[in-house]
């Protein structure tokens, strides 16, 4: 067997994502966006860490050091044009040079490529995402367990780790293209709804001022203020109700069977919380439960028991259609867990808080290349998947480097197992 062959590369798929970001001029729009200049000396600025922490993500990097070693790649480097590759400690040192004040330019980053990239699908024709008169958006946050005791990291709401150090992110979705619109970064004991308020004002001070948004959470996110923001804002909500007297309040209402649901009831009624300034709409469902003893002394169960679901809605919506809609709200639970799981949100820390903030909204942005250039291409399946997936079938594709006629190409496998999609996602990093 030889190994003396030249010019391989088992990351060919990571070539049309590096043209596609030089082709919308992303180094460009990070140096406008986040203000760190270094000495006319620096080798690497934040830009190029930026760069390289994205493309070494979208390539599978759990890791700096894997980071470095993706974009390593002599394939990669030779055909982007990359002199040489920083090491991993010169990437986490220009990381650590960050203030607070950068992690917000950080935030305003996402809404200018999101801008950017609403702009360009528009012209394509292939998406009116950003003219869309009203967009349902999902906010949830995450727990994400560290090991040690890096800054910011603190014990709280931990489900699966009770009483282990964490961080507690918090991010908006948009439920049509899956994209992330907005993240914080956050210590480990704030709880859910934490700035929750702050968060939205944000939000919406960057979406388009005729865009009209539901705002779609779980009970942590049952907060008067918020509800009082999107109201006088004219936006929409759709939250679970989270009440001490809930139980009580429910059973004084009037139920009605759902058409079509046998063992379903619904309900529908005006309520003011104590802190409120005006009553809303809460509609609600239950489901009544078998009783826990069968047989002859089933009879001394007298009081029936419910399942209840409850939710305050600005919509138009029947209590059933509202607890179905609300329902949805579940696919961007498995959002969160792809972004953790599959592109490293939050995995590639240091022992710093702004440091690991920034390598949170790298993930952030590689997440979202993906899923934007999915969406350019047209391609349905492309949409449809997983960054795994895509990472599976697209990323890692073996290649060999040819250097004919002063001209670089890079030649691929004749067969590959989705031929429509790859070829698609080549066209990405070709010139428009």
């Amino acid at each position: 067997m030889s190994s003396t062959a030249h010019g391989l590369t088992s990351q060919a798929g990571l070539i049309p994502v590096v043209k596609y970001l030089d082709r919308i001029g992303f180094e460009k729009t990070v140096k406008r966006s986040i203000a760190h200049p270094r000495g006319d000396n620096a080798d690497y600025h934040l830009s190029d860490a930026v760069l390289l922490t994205l493309v070494g993500m979208i390539g599978g990097a759990t890791s700096m050091i894997k980071v470095t070693t993706v974009c390593a790649d002599s394939v990669l480097r030779k055909v982007a044009g990359w002199v040489k590759i920083p090491v991993e400690t010169t990437v986490l040192r220009i990381f650590k040079e960050l203030s607070d004040a950068q992690i917000s330019q950080f935030e305003v980053l996402t809404h200018t490529l999101r801008g950017q990239h609403w702009r360009r699908l528009l012209r394509s024709g292939k998406s009116k995402t950003g003219i869309q008169p009203v967009q349902l958006i999902d906010v949830d946050s995450t727990v994400d367990t560290v090991c040690g005791r890096q800054e910011g990291s603190a014990k709280g709401f931990n489900p699966k780790k009770k009483g282990a150090r964490s961080y507690h992110p918090q991010i908006a979705f948009l439920a049509e293209t899956k994209e992330i619109l907005q993240a914080w970064f956050r210590t480990g004991n704030a709880f859910t709804s934490n700035g929750v308020v702050e968060f939205t004002k944000q939000l919406l001070a960057h979406l388009p001022n005729r865009m009209r948004i539901i705002f779609r959470g779980d009970s942590g996110y049952f907060v008067g203020d918020l509800m009082e923001l999107l109201d006088i804002r004219g936006h929409g909500y759709l939250i679970k109700v989270k009440l001490n007297n809930l139980k009580s309040l429910l059973a004084k209402q009037t139920w009605t069977a759902i058409k079509g649901q046998p063992g379903w009831e619904q309900c529908e009624f005006q309520y003011r919380c104590g802190d409120w300034s005006r009553s809303r709409q809460f509609v609600a469902v239950r489901m009544k439960l078998p009783k826990p003893v069968a047989g002859p002394q089933s009879e001394l169960w007298e009081a029936t028991e419910y399942d209840s679901f409850c939710y305050v809605t600005t919509e138009i919506l029947t209590p059933w259609q509202a607890h179905k809609k609300y329902g949805e709200r579940a696919t961007c639970e498995t959002w969160i867990e792809e972004a953790k799981s599959q592109m490293g949100l939050g995995k590639i820390r240091t022992d710093q808080f702004m440091a690991n903030a920034a390598l949170f909204h790298c993930a952030v942005l590689a997440y979202n290349t993906i899923r934007w250039m999915a969406q350019l291409s047209g391609n349905k399946t492309l949409c449809q998947w997983e960054p795994e997936t895509l990472r599976t079938y697209l990323i890692r594709v073996a290649g060999k480097l040819l250097t004919g006629n002063n001209q670089l190409r890079v030649k691929t496998p004749a067969d590959p197992l989705y031929p429509q999609e790859w070829d698609d996602w080549v066209k990405l990093g070709l010139p428009a």
